[in-house]
């Protein structure tokens, strides 16, 4: 089942904590904001899909370490 990560990265406080458990899909850039791999922005914030279950399951870890709750995964339509 396909999913897709929403980052509103406007609201990132760089904690590193997502980039630090899910680095395959998570880097910090010099700005010092995390940045997701591969995404695209959207508006006011960046999305990527993904395919697998592992891809999901090291994302929602990204998610529910995020002190300011800015990562969200949800099911594509």
């Amino acid at each position: 089942m396909t999913h897709t990560i929403v980052h509103i990265k406007k609201d990132c406080i760089s904690c590193g904590a997502c980039a630090a458990v899910s680095p395959d899909f998570w880097e910090m850039e010099e700005q010092g904001l995390a940045q997701l791999k591969g995404a695209k922005q959207v508006d006011d914030h960046w999305e990527r899909d993904i395919e697998t279950e592992a891809e999901r399951a090291s994302n929602q870890e990204a998610a529910d370490v995020c002190p300011v709750s800015i990562i969200q995964i949800k099911k594509k339509e």
